[in-house]
């Protein structure tokens, strides 16, 4: 009866995540390029603003795609206190209507993202502003496709879940749960869905790699500087444009691709800890829950299996069953194996230990750095 007892929050927690009505396992959320559009958009109306901090590795191919979507794209690239090429290698670029900033030092109680985004908003004078991580690359057709979604639906915000490289090991195993995890922390869905209904009004996510939005939207929230201490900006953005009466969309993609490279264990973990406490707003209490919950979820059914006693086996079994199902739409979307699934108990436990790295760091002083800059609470310190 113990054993049952211990077996049971998992079956009922993974149950309701597979009977939810929005279902945030399922990757029906998605939009792809289609070249059919290309011709039809004026995308001078659009701006692109690149953020970049040493991206001498990344920029040449990201700048590359962008002269495929339309030789009309105006684009600003905001080179953010580079100490590598960055800056040279964009000018040889032989984009026309490329414009690079040279980012001012960063002022206290900015990140360094949005502060280059927000010098590069002030430059805008189009209707529509794209922002793209330095190191995405948009298929032919990808940006048309998004102003299409974005006029059609009448939406403010259009974003897409960058396709993360899956080559090494490490990257095929811990990347579509990253997203996995994503997606049930921010339902698609829910987010989507308009403020005025229920659930919906609590969840609002976008990916910032590749976000489309309407400038008047983004001035109406005063820019980047009502974000400007948040290091997970993307859904911050999101929240702001919702809560102030737009209307959001995120899904997934395969036209978007990130070439930024996490070929190590240790890349990957240093990309999780950066943020993961930040998503628990910084709490023990929320970091004790969210531990509690990974043991229940993804532990106990393991030990559950080797428990005496049949009910508890076929209750341990059904858990892991269900686990599994939820898993695989998005190992499929990726072209992942199905096997991949069965180690998501592991996956769920190395994202845990991750978190609790980076509440580590937080509480001793560490915090989190990215770029050379360093960053405890939201507040970026400058090393170089």
């Amino acid at each position: 009866m113990v054993y049952t007892l211990l077996a049971l929050p998992g079956l009922i927690i993974w149950s309701l995540v597979l009977c939810l009505p929005w279902r945030p396992w399922s990757t029906r959320e998605s939009l792809d390029a289609s070249t059919n559009e290309i011709h039809n958009l004026n995308l001078s109306q659009i701006t692109v603003l690149i953020p970049a901090r040493n991206e001498a590795e990344a920029i040449t191919e990201t700048l590359t795609s962008l002269k495929s979507q339309n030789e009309l794209l105006k684009i600003i690239l905001i080179n953010d206190q580079s100490s590598d090429e960055t800056s040279n290698i964009a000018h040889r670029s032989g984009l026309k209507n490329l414009d690079i900033i040279k980012g001012k030092p960063l002022p206290d109680g900015w990140s360094g993202k949005l502060w280059a985004l927000e010098q590069g908003r002030k430059k805008v004078e189009t209707e529509y502003i794209l922002l793209l991580d330095a190191d995405i690359s948009l298929a032919p057709g990808t940006l048309a496709s998004l102003l299409q979604k974005l006029k059609t639906e009448r939406l403010d915000l259009v974003s897409l879940m960058a396709f993360l490289r899956m080559s090494s090991f490490w990257e095929i195993l811990l990347m579509p749960a990253f997203i996995y995890f994503f997606k049930l922390l921010y339902p698609f869905h829910l987010s989507n869905a308009s403020s005025n209904k229920i659930f919906s009004k609590y969840v609002a996510a976008a990916a910032g790699g590749c976000i489309l939005i309407r400038g008047n939207a983004l001035e109406q929230i005063d820019g980047f500087n009502s974000l400007k201490g948040n290091l997970i900006d993307d859904c911050s953005l999101a929240r702001k444009i919702k809560a102030n009466g737009g209307q959001i969309w995120i899904g997934l993609t395969h036209s978007a691709v990130s070439h930024r490279r996490y070929e190590s264990l240790r890349t990957i973990w240093n990309m999780v800890a950066r943020t993961a406490y930040t998503q628990l707003h910084y709490s023990p209490l929320l970091l004790v829950a969210c531990t509690l919950m990974m043991i229940v979820v993804f532990v106990l059914p393991v030990i559950c299996i080797f428990l005496p006693g049949l009910t508890v086996k076929v209750i341990a079994l059904l858990t892991l069953l269900i686990m599994v199902v939820t898993y695989l739409p998005t190992l499929k979307f990726y072209g992942r194996h199905p096997a991949w699934s069965f180690a998501l108990p592991f996956i769920g436990i190395i994202y845990l230990l991750m978190t609790w790295t980076s509440a580590i760091r937080h509480i001793f002083g560490s915090g989190s750095s990215w770029k050379q800059r360093q960053y405890s609470q939201g507040t970026p310190i400058d090393s170089g």
